[in-house]
């Protein structure tokens, strides 16, 4: 039954190390430095034609529980964490066709560094790279760049919006054809379609020309996970790609139709932005077998809250330690972290403890349950998609090794093909192109 196709992303957590004591991840603990798994993975991704590889990071140690790194080092949450420049990098030269996401934050980089950076992956990868761009949540990252913490949530995105004028027009400053390579006349770039920029703004200033060169695909394709409502509308304005986690396929529509309307009030297509669910499908061979396996994940999930705990207090800058568990979340605590993450938890809790709600909270369901063989799993997403009304999933699995890249390419992939659900081949040479085929 041939149905809509979708995209397909994995969203990749900074380190193989992420990793750490889950099934199937033995290796991990010596063999984390070294790339062969996140190469691996880039090249069964991209056979299985993902539309695109996100490498979420962060910059510091988290210390968000107990007031203590011990936790986090101990259990390896979020830490170590490797540079994404150089995992990306290293991804491009063993792929051709698939997008590369890695994550950057606008306090870490100043806009001229960052659209050098970025421009030089998409020339290193022909036209696949993009940019997660993130406003930054944490304190202690904060620190780790000489601040003494984050500006306040809606004035970090008031930030960003001046960030992306300033690198979008860096990355214009080589006008299309710049670059002649005349050999008779020994003239590689013609100097009048080369400008400077003179941007001063409120936050960000940079004189410019981009010294280079052109991005491939001109602008390297965006990607941002605003949930916040001032998070939504930064995502409506420059996002190609938006990473939701919205619990319910109702809640899942519900973000995707705000977001258009966003971006029709700012005079963009909805067409030119793909939303993208996170979900973590459980695979078996038969229904039993998967449904095995998500108890066995929810027991871990049971038995780890206080290491879950630890990494949801680090997105959201609470420490969870400072609480009784066993009772409901005190109504004064806010966030200038991750905003959503935070309303989410008190809807899910209703009442209940701390303990009983992290029980359930993101544990293994994400958007929505995906659980049984290939093809009820991929029978599931296209009516999800059909409800929803696009535009795809970004897979976000805790245990990333062989075993389950393998699942997702030799089961799951082939079952949305045969379904009509998914590409059997890119259809371009750039990744922007491949994102806004369908």
């Amino acid at each position: 039954m041939a149905g809509k196709p979708f995209h397909l992303a994995w969203f990749l957590q900074g380190s193989s190390a992420q990793a750490w004591g889950e099934p199937w991840t033995g290796h991990i603990g010596t063999t984390w430095m070294e790339p062969e798994l996140f190469l691996n993975m880039a090249r069964t991704l991209e056979r299985a034609c993902f539309d695109y590889i996100l490498l979420e990071d962060s910059s510091y140690v988290g210390e968000s529980f107990g007031g203590s790194t011990d936790i986090y080092l101990k259990n390896a949450i979020a830490v170590p964490r490797q540079d994404p420049s150089v995992v990306a990098a290293l991804m491009t030269q063993v792929t051709s066709k698939i997008g590369i996401v890695p994550t950057f934050g606008t306090y870490a980089y100043h806009p001229y560094l960052l659209a050098r950076l970025v421009a030089t992956l998409d020339q290193v990868s022909g036209g696949r790279i993009g940019w997660n761009a993130v406003t930054g949540s944490s304190d202690f990252a904060a620190m780790n760049f000489g601040m003494q913490g984050m500006p306040d949530h809606d004035l970090r995105y008031d930030m960003a919006d001046e960030y992306m004028e300033v690198c979008r027009g860096l990355w214009g400053s080589w006008e299309p054809g710049a670059l002649i390579a005349d050999r008779k006349s020994g003239v590689l770039v013609d100097p009048t379609k080369v400008h400077a920029v003179n941007y001063q703004g409120k936050y960000f200033s940079t004189r410019g020309p981009l010294n280079s060169g052109p991005a491939p695909q001109g602008q390297p394709v965006i990607a941002q996970a605003g949930g916040s409502p001032r998070g939504r509308k930064f995502a409506a304005a420059h996002a190609d790609t938006i990473v939701v986690h919205a619990k319910g396929v109702e809640a899942m529509k519900a973000y995707r139709d705000d977001v258009h309307k966003h971006m029709v009030a700012q005079g963009r297509k909805p067409s030119e932005c793909k939303v993208l669910y996170l979900v973590n499908p459980i695979i078996g061979e038969t229904m039993e077998e998967a449904q095995a396996r998500k108890k066995k994940r929810e027991a871990i999930a049971f038995e780890k809250i206080d290491e879950r705990l630890a990494h949801f207090g680090k997105v959201t800058n609470i420490d969870f330690g400072k609480f009784d568990l066993d009772k409901p979340l005190p109504d004064h605590v806010t966030t200038n972290g991750h905003q959503q993450n935070l309303e989410q938890f008190r809807k899910m809790a209703n009442g209940r403890s701390i303990r009983e709600t992290m029980a359930s909270y993101n544990a293994v369901d994400l958007s929505v349950e995906l659980v049984g063989t290939p093809d009820h799993i991929a029978a599931r997403m296209g009516e999800v998609m059909d409800e929803v009304g696009g535009d795809g999933f970004l897979l976000s699995m805790p245990n990333v090794n062989r075993r389950t890249l393998a699942e997702i390419e030799d089961g799951l992939v082939p079952a949305l093909q045969d379904r009509g659900l998914m590409r059997t081949a890119y259809e371009h040479k750039h990744f922007r192109d491949n994102l806004l085929a369908y």
